[in-house]
C-alpha cells in the first residue's frame, strides 16, 4: 500500500462530514482526500477505531465494479505522532473549473418545499428531484434509485442529502451528477470481531442485520425505509424499474473475488463483508426481482 505521510497537503481545500478528520494531499499528479478512521473510543469494541475507512473502500470500489459512476479510492497509511494508521485515499473530482452542490443545497433553492434541505422525507425528495433545472429529472431518478439499490445490497444507513449530489462547472456552466461518494456508513462499519463472529455462526445475528437493521437514511411517512419491506413489496415503480436496471450487473463472484484480494483486512473480515453482501443479495435483492420480472 502507498505510504501518504510525506505527501504534500494541498492547502486551501477542507472537507466537511463527521466521521473522522480528512485533509487533502498532492499524489500521482492528483488531489486526493485522506480519511482517517474515527476514534472508537466512544464505544466499547475490540477495535481500538472503526472500519469506516475499509468500508469507504470497500463500497465505493463495489459501486464501480456494478458499473455506477463512483470516487476513486485506495487504502494507504499515514503515520502521525508515532502512529501508522490506515486511511482511506479518495480522489477528489471536484477540481480545477468544478465545484461540488451537495443534494441539500439544490433542495434549499426549491422555495415550495415542505422541508428544509436536511430533510429526507421520499415524496419530498422526489419533488425536489422533479422540480430541480440542473440536470435531468429523469436522469436524477434513475441515479438516485440505482444509488439506493447498490445502498441496500451494501447496508448504507446514511445516504443523506448532504453526501450526494452535483459537479457544476463554472468554465462551461455545464453541470452533471457527481460520482458517488461518501460510503463510510455501509458494510456494519462499527461491528468488531465478536459481531462479524456471531453474524458468521449464528444464522439469527446474520439475519436481524439484513430484515431489521441497517434502515436507510430516506424516510417514508416519517420512519426510515427498511430496505427489505420496501424493496420486496415491489410497491414503487421507479424502485422496481431501478431493481432490474441493477441486479443483472451484480456479479457476486467479482465482488467476492475482490474483498478477498483487498490488503489490510484480516480474513475474519473478508469473510464477513462476504457473507454479509451474499446475505443481503440472497435475502433482498434476488427474491423481489424474481417478482418483478415477470412484469417485464
Amino acid at each position: 500500500m502507498t505510504d501518504f505521510t510525506n505527501c504534500p497537503i494541498v492547502p486551501g481545500r477542507a472537507y466537511n462530514g463527521a466521521n473522522g478528520s480528512k485533509i487533502a494531499v498532492e499524489y500521482g499528479g492528483g488531489i486526493y482526500m485522506l480519511k482517517f478512521p474515527p476514534s472508537g473510543e466512544r464505544k466499547p469494541t475490540n477495535l481500538s477505531y472503526t472500519n469506516s475507512c475499509i468500508s469507504e473502500h470497500l463500497a465505493s470500489s463495489i459501486f464501480n465494479l456494478i458499473g455506477i459512476n463512483a470516487q476513486k479510492t485506495e487504502l494507504g497509511t499515514f503515520s502521525i505522532k508515532g502512529k501508522t494508521k490506515v486511511v482511506c485515499a479518495c480522489k477528489d473530482f471536484a477540481t480545477g473549473s468544478k465545484r461540488l452542490f451537495d443534494f441539500c443545497s439544490i433542495k434549499n433553492t426549491i422555495l415550495d418545499s415542505d422541508s428544509n434541505g436536511s430533510g429526507t422525507e421520499l415524496e419530498d425528495v422526489m419533488d425536489t428531484i422533479d422540480k430541480q433545472q440542473y440536470v435531468s429529472p429523469v436522469e436524477l431518478r434513475e441515479h438516485f434509485w440505482n444509488v439506493f439499490i447498490v445502498d441496500a445490497l451494501l447496508g448504507n444507513f446514511d445516504r443523506h442529502n448532504g453526501n450526494w449530489g452535483f459537479l457544476y462547472d463554472d468554465q462551461t456552466h455545464r453541470t452533471e451528477i457527481a460520482p458517488v461518494f461518501d460510503c463510510g456508513s455501509c458494510l456494519l462499519p462499527q461491528a468488531d470481531e465478536n459481531v462479524m463472529q456471531a453474524v458468521l455462526t449464528n444464522e439469527a445475528e446474520l439475519h436481524a442485520r439484513v430484515f431489521q437493521f441497517p434502515t436507510s437514511a430516506i424516510k417514508l411517512n416519517g420512519r426510515k425505509i427498511n430496505y427489505y419491506d420496501f424493496i420486496t413489496r415491489a410497491e414503487n415503480d421507479d424502485c422496481n424499474a431501478a431493481l432490474e436496471r441493477v441486479f443483472p450487473k451484480i456479479d457476486m463472484e467479482k465482488i467476492a473475488a475482490f474483498i478477498d484480494g483487498t490488503p489490510v483486512i484480516s480474513d475474519l473480515q473478508k469473510q464477513f463483508y462476504s457473507r454479509y453482501l451474499q446475505a443481503r443479495y440472497d435475502l433482498i435483492l434476488s427474491p423481489a426481482y424474481k417478482l418483478i420480472e415477470p412484469q417485464k
